[in-house]
């Protein structure tokens, strides 16, 4: 059966019924070198071995030898010895990591805990410090004597309702200040502090205002009273966890009757200032009416003593000044001795002499 023979020419007889006669230089007869390329004739050469080709193929083709037009040619600098420089920049590069991360520079407000191979080492001060290079030893650089506030509620548009000692609901938003009192507790001892601060913020505020009424609330000193409360229980709650954190100072900035009663509480309110205005009212008139009778009993009192020493002329001195405030108040008619005018019309001549006064007018002189 005729074929194509890897290893023989073109329409050699693979059979084994021979055709020796054929000569074996002939081209395109005889055994071929499979490592040639196809379509490469029998000319007899030796073609190259396998160790060849893969001397000169890499994992991305086939070499090229030497810098041929559009080829890469890129050789990484030589010293002057004849030895690259790949080695020192490596060596180098591996230098300034070490140098980054072994040498740290703290502010005077900062702090540093030095965690080696994930567990704490230390405390650094401020100042410039040294450690171990990473990642053998990690650093973490916090601020601890930066004031950082939380705003409870978050939104100001959000209501925080807490129920007072009276029974009563109000409307507060206020502000935590605090900062780092030990920075390796804050670091290790609560996994989120804002939250915990928050935390322990709210349940402070509804335990103060619980035992105060809602007049209190609304006041000033009622407020200061809350506010000094409220930090005392965070302070000592924190400090029962080991949070490592310092209560600077709580301020209530908000103090209002819930929206949905706002305008039943405004009436409230304004009936509750009439009361007090009435109610001051009352007391006013009833400590002159106090006054004006302590006086009288004072006075009576002196008549008394001057009475006891002389009885008759005290007597007639009453009755005169008695006269003299009843007559003073009615009409008078006087009649004198016999022989004159008997009567004297003083009321009709008072009355005559009021109703003349207001028709008297002032006139100007000419030329004014």
């Amino acid at each position: 059966m005729a074929g194509n023979n890897p290893w023989g020419g073109e329409g050699d007889d693979s059979s084994g019924s021979g055709n020796d006669d054929a000569p074996k230089g002939d081209k395109g007869k005889g055994p071929r070198n499979p490592w040639l390329p196809p379509g490469s004739g029998g000319d007899g050469k030796r073609g190259p071995n396998i160790e060849d080709i893969f001397k000169n193929r890499g994992p991305e083709g086939p070499r090229r030898k030497g810098g041929g037009p559009g080829g890469p040619n890129f050789r990484f600098p030589q010293r002057p010895g004849g030895k690259s420089w790949f080695p020192v920049v490596v060596v180098g590069i591996l230098a300034l990591g070490v140098l980054a991360t072994s040498t740290h520079l703290i502010d005077p407000q900062e702090k540093a805990v030095v965690k080696r191979l994930g567990d704490y080492s230390r405390t650094m001060d401020s100042g410039l410090q040294f450690s171990f290079p990473f990642p053998i030893e990690t650093v973490d650089i916090e601020n601890v004597e930066g004031v950082r506030p939380i705003r409870i509620p978050g939104n100001d548009s959000q209501a925080k309702l807490i129920l007072t000692g009276d029974q009563n609901l109000v409307d507060l938003s206020y502000i935590v200040r605090w900062n780092i009192k030990d920075l390796e507790q804050f670091k290790f001892r609560v996994v989120d502090p804002e939250e915990t601060v928050q935390e322990v913020a709210e349940a402070a505020m509804r335990a103060a205002v619980a035992e105060k009424q809602l007049d209190e609330t609304f006041s000033g000193e009622g407020r200061a009273s809350i506010e000094l409360d409220v930090l005392q229980r965070m302070q000592t709650t924190l400090d029962g966890y080991q949070a490592g954190i310092r209560v600077l100072g709580v301020e209530i900035e908000k103090a209002d009757p819930p929206s949905q009663v706002v305008d039943a509480f405004r009436d409230v309110q304004v009936a509750e200032q009439n009361a007090d205005a009435a109610r001051n009212q009352a007391q006013g008139y009833a400590q002159q009416v106090l006054a004006q009778a302590q006086g009288e009993a004072e006075a009576f009192d002196k008549v008394y003593e001057q009475y006891r020493l002389a009885p008759r002329v005290t007597r007639q001195r009453l009755y005169y000044e008695t006269m003299e405030r009843v007559l003073s108040k009615t009409d008078k008619t006087i009649v004198e001795a016999p022989g004159v005018t008997p009567y004297l019309p003083l009321p009709e001549i008072r009355r005559r002499a009021q109703q003349s006064q207001p028709a008297t007018t002032v006139t100007a002189p000419e030329g004014q």
